[in-house]
């Protein structure tokens, strides 16, 4: 009978972390899909410090901005849950869908796109011990290109659901048309589930890397969006846009999918013709079929 104890003792041990671990995945997938929705959007940023030592510089404006967007759930599989940003604009009689971010979330995922600078991101390969328990979250710019990419714990407690992570991204399109003293943003983002939405919260450096040389912070900055849920009707104009162009789109996601696979670091053109990504892709005419789709995306990847 002792040699038995200890077995019994190592079998319902794992039992119970094998229960608790999917507890916890299932609170991880709940908090996930809570993003999903019509919501009210607050954006807000604001420059806090800044570190040049030169009168002349001139932070950032302070930005606030709402607007309705719609979180449509893709994807919803064991291991990945993909939703997509869509932000309602204009006339609300008439009016127009922006397709926005995109944020993929995988489940103890070991391949990231690490962003670099000027368009570069290096590939990433993690152990798999390094990733246990927790989700990647991968975010894409509107022509479903990356943007940035983490992994971490969501952490549910005191009532709590957030999920935390540093990275670094390309500058935001509020800052990458005005700014040119730095080209990387070093996000620390943290999204949290509440009872009426969600929170995106950032702090952020914004900093001047240079091969060779250590990075420089040039100035921080807070971020806080506020996601407010609000009845689904009320974005019924971007349910519609995705029933008639979601199959388009998946088309592209698919083509950057084969592209991510390639497990290398990955340089992309700025602009191809004189024209960037997006403006190809948001055609209404053209780029509706995988050959068309293929052949732009792959014109901007550098060989």
């Amino acid at each position: 009978m002792k040699k038995i104890v200890p077995l019994i003792i190592l079998i319902t041990g794992f039992t119970f972390y094998s229960a608790s671990a999917q507890k916890s995945k299932t609170q991880d997938q709940n908090a996930i899909k809570n993003m999903c929705g019509c919501f009210e959007v607050t954006f807000n940023f604001a420059e806090t410090f800044n570190y040049v030592n030169d009168s002349t510089y001139v932070p950032s404006e302070v930005k606030h901005d709402k607007g309705l967007e719609w979180v449509q759930l893709v994807e919803d599989s064991d291991k990945k849950i993909v939703l997509q940003h869509l932000l309602i604009v204009g006339n609300p009689s008439s009016p127009h869908i922006v397709k926005h971010w995109r944020q993929d979330w995988e489940y103890e995922n070991t391949d990231l796109y690490v962003y670099n600078g000027d368009n570069n991101w290096i590939y990433k390969s993690l152990p798999k011990s390094d990733v246990k328990g927790q989700w990647s979250q991968k975010v894409f710019q509107v022509d479903d290109s990356p943007r940035y990419e983490g992994s971490s714990s969501w952490v549910h407690v005191d009532g709590k659901s957030y999920w935390e992570n540093t990275t670094t991204a390309p500058l935001p399109r509020r800052e990458y048309t005005k700014r040119s003293d730095y080209n990387i943003t070093l996000r620390r983002n943290r999204q949290e589930i509440t009872n009426t939405g969600w929170i995106h919260d950032q702090d952020n450096d914004k900093l001047l890397r240079v091969a060779g040389k250590e990075d420089v912070v040039i100035a921080q900055e807070k971020g806080f969006n506020t996601y407010t849920k609000v009845d689904d009707s009320k974005c019924a104009a971007a349910q519609d846009y995705w029933k008639k162009t979601s199959a388009k789109w998946a088309l592209v996601r698919t083509k950057w999918d084969e592209v991510f696979s390639r497990n290398k670091d990955l340089n992309l053109e700025e602009k191809v013709d004189n024209k960037q990504l997006y403006k190809y892709l948001f055609s209404d005419t053209e780029y509706q079929n995988k050959a068309d789709i293929d052949t732009v995306i792959e014109s901007f990847v550098k060989q």
